[in-house]
């Protein structure tokens, strides 16, 4: 559904897209190149190369479980390996501003309650079937644990806003915006994990991209 500002809203996950202006996904320049890496099957709609209609023998709710263990591990690249995808490119940014980095109701949850830390990672994963994927992590560190609390319930929430997504020209590729229809999140401590995914190449299925971003949710700080 819309947002007060008209933004489209994401799925039961939460989050939303950036609207017109705002930075995100990215869409590959070179999707021959990024295809060109790694091997195996992932969940693609009809018409894509590399399989069909689910990730291989097991489902993709199998393959999640296992990406989660691997991703809680610190173990990225087996967590991509567990969805069928192979890590392609990826771009860090540490300690970044929380209230500069967000919009919406987020921004101003940041203006009242201070980060301790943001760290912002994109990651461009592939099947080498030519389907292939862009997965945004964020970390927001507080100094409270129930201020990691109240924040996740509000990122959580339909129509709250974000922190916004690197953006591709750090991966050397043209951006558009997130849908926040791939979303996943998790809390660790006084750390809160928001990550999106959207397809970027191929057949990427719904169903296999919200369960890369809840993956991705599992992975630890950088």
């Amino acid at each position: 559904m819309p947002g007060s500002d008209g933004r489209r809203i994401g799925g039961a996950g939460g989050g939303s897209d950036k609207g017109r202006g705002g930075g995100g996904a990215v869409v590959v320049a070179g999707l021959v190149a990024l295809g060109a890496v790694g091997a195996g099957g992932v969940g693609v709609t009809g018409g894509g190369a590399g399989g069909a209609g689910g990730a291989g023998a097991r489902g993709v709710s199998a393959r999640k479980a296992e990406g989660q263990q691997a991703a809680r591990k610190g173990d990225t690249e087996g967590a991509w390996q567990r969805m069928g995808m192979r890590g392609l490119r990826q771009t860090a940014e540490q300690q970044a501003e929380c209230v500069v980095s967000s919009f919406g109701r987020v921004r101003e949850f940041f203006q009242g309650t201070r980060c301790a830390s943001l760290d912002r990672v994109l990651f461009a994963v592939g099947d080498g079937a030519g389907n292939s994927a862009v997965v945004s992590v964020v970390w927001v560190g507080f100094a409270a644990r129930g201020d990691a609390a109240d924040f996740k319930s509000l990122i959580d929430r339909h129509g709250s806003g974000d922190v916004t997504p690197l953006g591709g020209a750090l991966l050397g590729l043209a951006d558009v915006s997130f849908s926040g229809l791939n979303y996943g999140s998790d809390r660790d401590g006084n750390t809160v994990v928001i990550a999106e995914a959207e397809r970027i190449g191929g057949s990427v299925d719904a169903e296999t991209l919200d369960a890369l971003a809840e993956v991705a949710s599992y992975l630890p700080p950088p």
